[in-house]
């Protein structure tokens, strides 16, 4: 297995580097090409591929332009044994400023390939495929299938990527792993809420504020309610490792008309990050209760309350523990490490998705020690060769071990 992976090594590197070639961000989230040149250099590898468009109206739902995901299949022995799925997404955040690189050059520098999206995840599109063909090249004494799902909405949800591959029905595996990010493995994560609130009240002119019904000033104790509920949540701390207190920002305020007019409407948009025993709907309904009480009782003044987004918590279920046994097995030693360790992180994916479906999941793949170490979602991302080089073995080894019933 580690023979057959090194001697396609180089050919792997390049992949990737193909891949971060590419431009796929989101926003604006018109995906379908990148998904098209990683389609075609699959099955320049010898993979059949299956490309799913998902419809135009689904895409426009979640603010998105083009989405196709990609399926491939791939079965051992009579196909009697667990179907497992590989998932990783190929939709990235905009790249901003700062990088001292091209961040779509795939420049390799100091033993690394530097570019958005080569950590999270575009990385794990190689480190599966790449297994995938050292367990083909192996396949003596497996049984089951391997399902490699590459999607392009996690940065918009995972509602028209995963989400909608399962409710499709164009795939049921048993076990599913997820894209990674770092040497830990991944088993729980936070959930979280976009909350829009609208404070409408009535314009009138600067000089005669009292005839208009000020937005701006409505907002105010809201707002100093939502940074109280902030407060309050530092005394809640979840129980899986990792996690933390659940958090809540408010990211985005906009409103008012012009300097000299008192303002009609104002704008705010909140993130709730929920932790693994929260409920995301209990959570919206408290934290319209709280904006509800907080808004002043004032004729002409209306509040209103829109979900933007909820994407419920990571929660370990019955049967992930034979994917961690399985990684831990390998792991360690191909990292040189003393112990890989389960834990949660203080983010979100669209590995839920397959969670919330009975779908056993955790996260795994090519990363540095840290997410912070690798620069995701930051200027001058990057991954290096190592260890990408490592996790395509104890992805391969892993594989091996759950197809062959060790």
């Amino acid at each position: 297995m580690k023979a057959a992976i090194d001697a396609r090594f180089a050919d792997e590197v390049e992949f990737l580097k193909a891949l971060v070639r590419v431009p796929s961000d989101n926003p604006p989230g018109d995906t379908a090409a990148h998904a098209e040149e990683a389609a075609v250099r699959l099955e320049a590898l010898g993979f059949k591929v299956e490309r799913h468009p998902v419809p135009e109206p689904f895409v426009k739902q979640y603010g998105m332009k083009s989405v196709t995901n990609l399926i491939v299949r791939e079965v051992f022995g009579d196909g009697s044994g667990p179907v497992i799925a590989l998932n990783a997404h190929g939709d990235v955040v905009p790249p901003g400023d700062g990088w001292t690189t091209d961040p779509y050059g795939g420049a390799e520098i100091d033993g690394a390939i530097y570019g958005r999206g080569v950590a999270v995840s575009k990385s794990d599109f190689a480190t599966y495929a790449f297994a995938l063909l050292a367990l083909r090249d192996h396949a003596e004494g497996l049984n089951g299938t391997l399902e490699l799902h590459l999607t392009y909405d996690e940065e918009a949800g995972g509602f028209v990527g995963p989400k909608w591959l399962l409710e499709q029905g164009l795939t049921k595996p048993d076990l599913a792993i997820s894209a990674g990010f770092s040497y830990a493995i991944t088993n729980a994560h936070n959930g979280c809420l976009h909350l829009e609130i609208v404070v409408r009240g009535r314009q009138a002119h600067a000089a005669m504020p009292a005839t208009g019904v000020d937005a701006l000033e409505a907002a105010t104790p809201i707002l100093a309610a939502l940074y109280e509920e902030r407060k309050r949540l530092t005394e809640k701390t979840s129980a899986q490792i990792g996690i933390g207190s659940p958090q809540i920002t408010v990211g985005l305020i906009s409103g008012g008309i012009n300097t000299n007019v008192v303002p009609d409407r104002v704008t705010m948009r909140v993130d709730r990050r929920l932790i693994p025993e929260e409920n995301g709907q209990q959570v919206e309904d408290e934290l319209i209760r709280l904006v509800e009480a907080a808004a002043p009782k004032l004729a002409g003044l209306e509040v209103e309350c829109r979900r933007i987004m909820l994407a419920e918590p990571l929660r370990p279920i019955e049967g992930v523990e034979k994917l961690i046994s399985a990684i831990q097995r390998h792991a360690p030693g191909l990292l040189g490490v003393d112990a890989v360790k389960a834990t949660g992180v203080p983010l979100y994916t669209d590995a839920r998705h397959y969670s919330e479906a009975g779908i056993p999941t955790i996260l795994y793949g090519a990363g540095p020690r840290s997410i912070l170490e690798a620069n995701a979602h930051s200027a001058d991302e990057h991954l290096q060769l190592s260890d990408l080089r490592a996790a395509t073995e104890i992805v391969a080894l892993s594989l091996r071990d759950l197809l062959s019933g060790n």
